[in-house]
């Protein structure tokens, strides 16, 4: 899953993805996000990962390709079903589920990495049970690489849902992980091409963060 959504997503999550992904091709592209490309050095070959809702698995698929033990989940099951024929067709293992991150039972302290790209469908209750649970299933010493849009994405329009309240903060990022120790939030504008999903320029924010040991 990622973000890109109407109002009327959030009514039917499952249906609403479902249909989406049923489109030809890749909706968010088959190419890894631009900011967890850029930070994935931070795991060693044999690690174990986490994408968090993953769609049609663009991310998990590259993370294993980098000899990464992942494992995926979406709330869509044709999300999933395309995640894994990808996987498939790449030659690379991925441990792939379908389900609900609502009601999600988060392992503790299993990976040494969690992934969490655009993942903004969740408003801010569900998302700060969301945060939480990611925290709880690093190991100590693993690392969260998270990547949204900040509030001034609602004048781009370019990707996620027209909320303000599902945006993110440097202080909400701090205050969602207080737990962690925070490696690096950065925001910037930037040109995203990832699928027809997300396209054109964006106002991104990313954050690096570790469990402490």
């Amino acid at each position: 899953m990622s973000d890109s959504a109407s109002p009327s997503a959030f009514e039917d999550p499952a249906g609403t993805w479902n249909r989406r992904f049923s489109e030809a091709g890749y909706l968010f592209g088959t190419e890894p996000n631009a900011w967890l490309h850029d930070h994935a050095s931070l795991w060693e070959a044999g690690e174990r990962v986490l994408s968090v809702a993953d769609g049609e698995g663009r991310n998990s698929v590259w993370l294993a390709q980098q000899g990464l033990t992942v494992d995926a989940f979406d709330i869509s099951e044709v999300g999933v079903r395309k995640a894994r024929d990808f996987a498939r067709i790449t030659g690379v293992k991925v441990n792939f589920a379908v389900a609900d991150i609502a009601t999600l039972q988060w392992p503790r302290g299993l990976y040494d990495g969690v992934v969490a790209i655009f993942i903004q469908f969740a408003d801010p209750v569900l998302r700060a049970r969301i945060f939480r649970g990611m925290a709880e299933c690093l190991k100590p010493g693993g690392k969260v690489v998270l990547q949204g849009y900040t509030p001034r994405q609602l004048e781009y329009r370019t990707g996620g849902p027209p909320f303000a309240s599902h945006m993110y903060t440097p202080q909400l990022l701090r205050e969602g992980f207080p737990d962690l120790e925070i490696l690096e939030i950065r925001e910037y504008d930037a040109d995203l091409a990832e699928g027809a999903g997300h396209k054109g320029r964006s106002a991104l924010i990313g954050m690096v963060a570790r469990k402490p040991v």
